[in-house]
C-alpha cells in the first residue's frame, strides 16, 4: 500500500486541487519483494541524480531508452529531461537510500506531442534494480498523472528487441503496432 503525502500549499483557496497540480508530493511504496521505495515528481535539484542515474545505465539500457548509444548524458540531454512543468511535461523517480545518500533507481516520463490530448512516455530502470516491479509502479504514477491532467492517449517508441518494455506493455495494456516508418520500432498506445 501507497503512502500518499499531501501539502496543504498545493491546493487552491478553496481546499480543491487546481488542474494539473499533483495530489502528493511523495510515496513510500514496497516493491514485489517488499523493498521499499520512494517515488516523487523529479526536482530542479534532482540534475546530478539524474545524470548519475544514466551514465550507471547499462550500453543496452541506454539504447533502449534514449533509442541511441552514447557514453555520458549531455548537458543538452539533461536540459530537456530536467524541463519539467508538471502537466505537459511530466517525471517521477524512484529513490532508495545508498551509503547515506539518495540514489534514484528509475524515472518514468512523459511529454505532450503535437497532438491534442496526446502524451509520449518513457520508463527506465537501474539494471540492479530491474525485475522487482519497478517499472510497473513508476508507470502507474505516470498514467494516473496523465489522465488528472487532461490527456486521453499515451504513446511510446521502443526497440522492437526491448522485450521488458513489450512486457511491461502488455501488462498495463498498452496496444502495440510496428512503426511503419522504422522497422527497428514498435509503437506502444494506451487510451487513457
Amino acid at each position: 500500500m501507497s503512502t500518499n503525502h499531501t501539502t496543504q500549499d498545493t491546493l487552491g483557496r478553496s481546499g480543491q486541487a487546481p488542474f494539473g497540480v499533483l495530489e502528493g508530493t511523495h510515496w513510500i511504496e514496497p516493491l514485489n519483494d517488499g523493498t521499499p521505495v520512494l517515488v516523487r515528481p523529479l526536482r530542479a535539484d534532482d540534475r546530478q541524480r539524474e545524470e548519475d542515474f544514466i551514465n550507471r545505465l547499462s550500453p543496452e539500457a541506454r539504447r533502449h531508452r534514449f533509442m541511441d548509444t552514447f557514453k555520458q548524458a549531455s548537458p543538452a540531454l539533461l536540459d530537456q529531461l530536467m524541463d519539467v512543468d508538471n502537466v505537459r511535461q511530466m517525471a517521477f523517480i524512484a529513490l532508495t537510500h545508498d551509503n547515506g545518500q539518495l540514489r534514484e533507481i528509475g524515472v518514468s516520463r512523459y511529454s505532450a506531442t503535437h497532438r491534442d490530448g496526446q502524451c509520449e512516455c518513457a520508463v527506465a530502470v537501474a539494471d540492479d534494480w530491474r525485475h522487482r516491479g519497478l517499472a510497473l509502479l513508476l508507470m502507474q504514477h505516470l498514467i494516473d498523472q496523465a489522465r488528472k491532467n487532461g490527456f486521453k492517449q499515451m504513446i511510446s517508441y521502443d526497440s522492437a528487441q526491448d522485450e521488458s518494455m513489450h512486457e511491461l506493455a502488455r501488462h498495463l495494456h498498452f496496444d502495440c503496432q510496428r512503426d511503419p516508418t522504422e522497422a527497428s520500432q514498435v509503437i506502444h498506445t494506451l487510451d487513457l
